[in-house]
């Protein structure tokens, strides 16, 4: 037998009968689960793609509780169970979703972000309502199919863009999981049929489809293990070859792109079977995550592209975003059967994720980031790419995450508990649920596996093992990579294993009713140092990360039932720590909360934990438009008196404070300085003021991964921009290097002509002698002038029509 994994450790423990035979019950520890056998209970992976170690169990074989059941319930009742009564996008009336001729309204991605996480939220629950109207719909979706095998709106099908078809596929499937109904099967085969059987030009050739043709894949894939029918890998192998090249990079700096784009390579290697494919997912992820990602919470700043020089803590992720990524680990941990991948699930969603809903989930907003002390509606632009309102809690806006975050909790629940292709069971996500499986040799015996726990909250997890009959099996459990020194107990005895972090423990033996597993993961308090990003730190205890306690105050707008708010603080947020050179732990102070975790404890009031620490206020440490300063370097001077600081999880704070600065006195502290003001002034601003002299050089005029200024959207005008010298300066030369977006469908481009003036006491008078202004793009346009002694120099462009127009950056010799 072939297997792709290693056993770390092997303690043998009792003997056990089992069908009137001796066996050796035994526990040890794994990297992965094993391949080489293949488990008859549930559907996993055909030949010739690779074996999956570990299997999705059937919806509805999972049932969460605890404070994962709260969050469900809560967005059942909230604005993402009642998006019919919110969403202009969700009227089934007239909705080209369900029409039978493909004609009608509100046709595009909404609709299909919302079904895949709306009717899997009611089959996790059993909530009639819910699976009642998403059956509705999906009756629709799947009468809408044409006799070519093409289905939905008939718009996307002639532009043509099958990237919406995607998220609807996901939903069908779910409803097949749940229901059985043979129809979904009947339509995902033609459709892929059709796929295969137009020309290639037609196949992915827009913008969103090229990007996330992994997830056309990956349907290909679950439609197959379901058929066997071997055109399907035709099918797959041609929607891989006009996918984006994931495989050799990082293709794309759009935030929800990245966080399912980057799978892309792992999906594919089922089939490829080359191992640089997985490789190159997890190569895309660190990429990621080493040039936007050096901050608290799993994700990265991309507001809404990952841009260069906007890496600060303060720069958001988009709802979508969080829920995306958390989707990616889930598909992944079942490919690659790694442990850690499910360390980074459990990141995201204990850190980031719950405060990008409120506590009630009836609102939400756009960008959650790891220090945003202010929630106001106030746009943020040029600090955050977008401008309006991107902070403030809405249920009525936010578009695309509005729709799509709603898979977030369900798709969790789905993924506590998985199959291993041994005939066992692994615990994968740790919440108080209960899973009910076929386990064990010949048949199967069918098994019940409770397990209480209030993790991530609490460090011991308890399973009590109830099989139909006495049944011998493997059970796998996840030890997290953050832990050390793992225990675990079967029926009060200790195993005496020493499971390794970022590993399996398996405990083999044959169950019987009633027996009792005990697994404790040892949490310890840890200091993270962000030397990538101004030596800031994050607070840790086990799967938490920490914020600091800042006063909420909510202010509703809008119109009731579903109301908007902002919140604003109430106390001071700009403190730095001050912690224990040798040992920054040390100066932290864990307290766990008295009594019974409460129903729904990512709130400030109920925060199961809080840690104490020390710091300093940092009053140059401010805000601009509702928006916090960028980090400076640690360690920072501050004459501040100490004081005593209430940390609680990330997840829990809405406004928060998570990457904080280090304070102290050594000789290589240094002041923080006050907020610069701004180099320039323009007629008319938009996007980053200071872009122009930044000294971040773009790849060409539409690089829209770097800084940029422009005067949108005013077009065909005369615009200024000025450049405020701190000294008067000796200037006989500047040049410019234009923006200019056509290439991508923007509506920026280089001037018709511009001028240079210089500042002459009040006055600004033109230069001297001044050569001819270029207006060329993909270079620096130079002006020579007679030599001048000035305090700032100005440019006067003169826009083309119905045009405007923007610099990525500005020089003067």
């Amino acid at each position: 037998m072939t297997t792709r994994y290693t056993i770390v450790t092997a303690i043998m423990l009792t003997t056990a009968v089992a069908s009137g035979a001796a066996t050796k019950p035994r526990a040890y520890t794994l990297k992965a689960p094993p391949v080489g056998v293949k488990s008859p209970f549930y559907v996993s992976n055909r030949a010739p793609l690779i074996q999956n170690p570990l299997i999705k169990l059937p919806i509805g074989s999972i049932r969460p509780e605890g404070w994962l059941r709260t969050q469900l319930k809560l967005t059942a009742n909230g604005y993402t169970g009642r998006l019919t009564e919110i969403s202009p996008w969700c009227k089934i009336q007239g909705n080209a979703w369900v029409s039978p001729t493909g004609q009608g309204a509100n046709g595009w991605e909404e609709v299909p972000y919302w079904l895949k996480g709306f009717g899997d939220l009611g089959y996790v629950l059993g909530d009639r309502r819910i699976i009642t109207e998403a059956k509705r719909w999906m009756d629709g979706v799947i009468a809408s199919q044409e006799a070519d095998g093409y289905f939905g709106p008939r718009a996307n099908k002639q532009k043509p863009d099958l990237w919406p078809n995607m998220p609807m596929l996901d939903a069908l499937q779910s409803y097949y999981d749940y229901s059985g109904d043979r129809r979904v099967l009947t339509l995902m085969k033609r459709y892929f049929r059709w796929q295969l059987d137009e020309p290639r030009k037609d196949i992915l050739p827009g913008y969103w489809d090229k990007m996330r043709g992994g997830d056309n894949m990956e349907s290909i894939y679950w439609l197959y293990n379901r058929t066997g029918d071997p055109w399907l890998l035709q099918a797959a192998k041609r929607i891989q070859d006009c996918t984006a090249k994931w495989a050799d990079g990082v293709v794309n700096w759009h935030g929800v792109n990245i966080a399912q784009g980057f799978r892309e390579p792992a999906i594919w290697y089922q089939q490829s079977h080359d191992p640089k494919h997985l490789a190159a997912a997890e190569r895309n992820y660190q990429t990621v995550r080493a040039a936007y990602g050096q901050v608290p919470g799993g994700m990265y700043g991309a507001d809404e592209n990952a841009r260069r020089g906007y890496t600060d803590p303060r720069q958001g992720t988009e709802t979508c975003s969080f829920v995306e990524m958390m989707h990616s680990d889930q598909l992944l941990i079942g490919i690659s059967g790694n442990p850690i991948i499910a360390d980074r699930c459990e990141d995201v969603a204990f850190n980031s994720f719950p405060a990008s809903q409120t506590a009630d989930m009836r609102g939400l907003h756009y960008l959650t980031a790891p220090n945003q002390p202010q929630l106001d509606r106030e746009s943020k632009s040029p600090g955050i790419e977008n401008g309006g309102d991107m902070f403030s809690y809405n249920p009525n806006d936010y578009r695309c995450c509005q729709h799509n975050v709603a898979m977030g909790w369900p798709y969790y629940a789905e993924h506590l508990w998985m199959a291993t292709q041994d005939r066992g069971l692994a615990a994968i996500l740790y919440s108080a649920s209960s899973v009910t499986a076929k386990v064990g040799p010949g048949r199967g015996t069918r098994v019940t596996i409770m397990q209480a726990t209030d993790y991530p909250f609490s460090s011991r997890v308890t399973l009590t093992v109830n099989p139909k009959a006495p049944v011998s099996f493997p059970l796998y459990l996840r030890i997290p990579g953050w832990t050390e020194g793992a225990r675990i107990t079967v029926n009060g005895r200790a195993t005496n294993v020493r499971p390794e972090p970022g590993s399996y423990a398996v405990v083999e033996r044959t169950w019987k009713p009633g027996d009792r597993v005990a697994l404790t993961l040892p949490m310890r308090v840890s200091v993270h140092q962000w030397t990538q990003n101004k030596d800031s730190v994050s607070v840790n205890y086990g799967p938490l990360t920490f914020s600091l306690k800042i006063g909420e105050k909510s202010v509703p707008y809008g119109k009731k039932p579903w109301v908007g708010h902002e919140v604003f603080p109430t106390t001071p947020w700009n403190y730095g720590l001050e912690l224990n050179g040798a040992n920054p732990a040390a100066s932290l102070t864990v307290k766990k909360k008295a009594g019974p975790l409460a129903a729904q404890p990512f709130t400030l009031a109920a925060a199961p934990f809080t840690i104490t620490a020390k710091g300093r206020r940092i009053p140059n440490w401010g805000m601009h438009k509702g928006l916090a300063d960028v980090l400076q370097q640690s360690p920072v001077r501050t004459d501040e008196p100490l004081e005593k600081l209430t940390l609680v999880p990330m997840g829990c704070a809405r406004l928060r404070v998570s990457a904080f600065p280090v304070v102290g006195d050594g000789p290589d502290a240094r002041e923080w300085a006050q907020r610069p003001a701004f180099h320039h002034d323009a007629s008319h601003e938009s996007d980053d003021l200071n872009a122009p002299t930044d000294g971040i050089l773009p790849a060409n005029s539409a690089d829209e991964t770097v800084p940029r200024f422009t005067w949108w959207d005013h077009r065909g005008t005369e615009e200024w921009i000025t450049w405020n010298f701190q000294a008067p300066r000796l200037a006989s030369s500047t040049s410019v290097y234009w923006f200019d977006d056509r290439g991508k469908g923007g509506s920026c481009a280089v001037p018709a002509s511009w001028q240079v003036f210089y500042r002459d006491g009040a006055e600004w008078k033109p230069v001297s002698n001044a050569s001819a202004a270029g207006t060329e793009k993909d270079r620096f346009n130079a002006v020579t002038f007679d030599p001048v002694t000035t305090t700032g120099l100005k440019i006067v462009a003169r826009f083309q029509p119905n045009l405007s127009a923007g610099i990525l950056e500005w020089k003067a010799e």
